[in-house]
This record gives C-alpha cells, structure tokens and sequence, in this order.
C-alpha cells in the first residue's frame, strides 16, 4: 500500500483553481452563449442586419435615413434602410415580416429567395431595395391564402412536391411567374425557368408535374 504524501510533498503540487462564483459562472456562460448566437447568425446570413430607424442618422447626424416606398403585395409600404443597397429580402423579412421568402445562399444560385417584381421571378438577395421601389412585388404571402390557394400552390399539394418546404416558395414563384407570362407553358419550358432553383431533397419531377398539373389547367 502506497504511502500517503506528506506535507512538502502536497506543497509541491500545482494549486487547484478555486470554482468561480455562481454568478460569474452565470455570466460566463451568458457570454459564451451571446458569441455563439452571433456566430452562427453571421454563418447563416440571419436576420442581423435591422431595418431599424435611427432618428439621429446612421453617423449619429440629424439626418435622416433614406426611406423607400415598395407596391407589396398590392399594398404601398415605406421603409427606412441604412443603405440603399440593402438586398430586398432583408427588408422584405426584417422590416414587412414578410419571411416567405427564404435566405439559402446570398448569391443568387439557389432560388430560395424568389420574388416576382414586375411580372419577373427575381432573386431578392441580389435586388438593392433601392431599385425595387415603386415596383410591384409579390411574395409568396401575396400570391394565394390557406383558403383561396394559386393554382400552383394547389397543385404542389396535389402533388406532394414539398418535402422540407425550404425551396418550395422559390419554385412556386418561378413557377407562378412563367405561368403568368405562358399559361400553357410546355414541361421544357418549366424545366428551363426552374433550372437555377436548388432542391435539396430531390423532388424535381414532381415540382415538373405540379407546374404541367397547373398549366393544363390554364389551356382548359
């Protein structure tokens, strides 16, 4: 059996931190949780950057940001942005809590974010706010309601297309916007205005066939 340690022996022995306080544990762990909030808010392209109105200007002058007046969904909206490049859908989600519209991946090259401006499917992540103004826009919320759905909508739920549901308010406006501009619309013709929308979950072909189901409708 070993010896216990002696005195000297234990002396000699690096020093064990005392624990902190409840408190400091409380506002260490606080902290810690603050950091990671902000770091995958910025990884994601969350909603951090407000559209909040700053009385005292953006450098802390009397003036006053610039406001921009949006036709939404039949409805004229002003916001006030901080910067006239703000991308559209910030502002459609921060400032109209209008959060159809998805943010995928802020450059253009998934769909997600589609809105239909002027008659035209647009990636309202590339879209300056400043350039939508006193254009028409419609988002997924302006196109049909629970009770009275788009065509389209009904005809993704006829066919299942949904799987996940992120990229379906792209394809639905796509969709919408091509049926608009060519009711009897050929599979080749969805097939080339959805290229550029991403469906991770592989439901391509029946997203083809909800947009056929709806374009038959159409040439009835």
């Amino acid at each position: 059996m070993e010896a216990r340690p002696g005195r000297a022996a234990m002396r000699d022995r690096p020093a064990f931190r005392r624990a902190p306080s409840i408190p400091a544990a409380r506002a260490a762990a606080s902290a810690c949780v603050a950091g990671a909030v902000r770091w995958t808010g910025a990884l994601s392209g969350a909603m951090i950057f407000r559209s909040r109105p700053d009385p005292k200007g953006a450098h802390g002058g009397e003036d006053a940001m610039p406001s921009y007046t949006l036709q939404v969904n039949g409805e004229s909206r002003t916001v006030e942005v901080r910067d006239p490049d703000e991308p559209l859908l910030y502002v459609l989600r921060n400032a109209l809590e209008l959060t159809g519209a998805k943010f995928g991946c802020g450059l253009g090259q998934c769909g997600a974010c589609t809105v239909i401006v002027d008659g035209d499917a647009v990636r309202s992540c590339l879209v300056p706010v400043a350039k939508a103004a006193g254009k028409k826009v419609t988002t997924i919320e302006g196109l049909g309601t629970p009770e009275k759905p788009h065509p389209l909508q009904a005809a993704f739920i006829a066919e299942q297309a949904a799987q996940c549901g992120y990229c379906a308010t792209g394809m639905v406006m796509t969709g919408a916007a091509l049926l608009a501009r060519k009711p009897d619309a050929t599979r080749e013709d969805a097939q080339q205005a959805l290229a550029g929308n991403l469906c991770r979950c592989g439901t391509h072909q029946r997203i083809l066939r909800a947009v056929m189901r709806t374009a038959r409708r159409a040439t009835i």
